[in-house]
C-alpha cells in the first residue's frame, strides 16, 4: 500500500507516491490537463496500479488563511475523484509548497525550462512528505 499526494492546478496536476512503508514521498508524474482527456480517470488508474490506500490533496489556502476560488476548484476536483476511487481523501495546507519546490529545483541547478516540467510533481512530493511527517511516519522517528 502507498499514499498518493496531489498538487492540483488549472494546467497541471502533480502526483507523488509514498514508499510502501509510508516513510518518504517521491515525485511520480505530472498530468498535463491539455494532453490528458480525463485527469480523474488517470489518477484513478494510478490509485489502482500503485495500490494506494490514502490520497492527500494540497489545499491552496490563501496566505491570510482565507479560502478562495482555488480551494473551491480543488474541492470540486476531489469530489469528482471521490466518486471514481474507493480510497479516503485527506487534506493538507499547501501554502508555499510550490515556492519551496521552486527553491529546491533552483538549488539543484535545474534549468528554468526543465523546472516547469517537474515543479508540480515536486510540490506534490512536498505535500505528501508533510502529511507523512504529520502522521509520524518518517524514518526520523526510528
Amino acid at each position: 500500500m502507498r499514499a498518493l499526494g496531489i498538487d492540483y492546478g488549472d494546467a497541471r496536476i502533480g502526483i507523488a507516491l509514498s514508499d510502501p512503508l509510508f516513510f518518504t514521498a517521491q515525485a511520480f508524474e505530472v498530468i498535463d490537463r491539455k494532453k490528458v482527456a480525463d485527469p480523474i480517470l488517470r489518477v484513478a488508474s494510478i490509485v489502482s496500479e500503485q495500490e494506494v490506500s490514502v490520497i492527500v490533496i494540497g489545499l491552496p489556502v490563501n496566505m491570510n488563511g482565507s479560502m478562495g476560488t482555488r480551494v473551491e476548484q480543488t474541492r470540486a476536483f476531489a469530489s469528482e475523484l471521490a466518486k471514481a476511487v474507493d480510497v479516503p481523501i485527506e487534506w493538507i495546507d499547501e501554502r508555499l509548497t510550490t515556492v519551496s519546490a521552486e527553491k529546491l529545483l533552483i538549488q539543484s541547478d535545474v534549468r528554468r525550462d526543465k523546472r516547469k516540467k517537474v515543479i508540480d510533481k515536486i510540490a506534490a512530493a512536498l505535500i505528501l512528505q508533510t502529511y507523512l511527517e504529520s502522521k509520524g511516519r518518517t524514518r526520523h522517528d526510528g
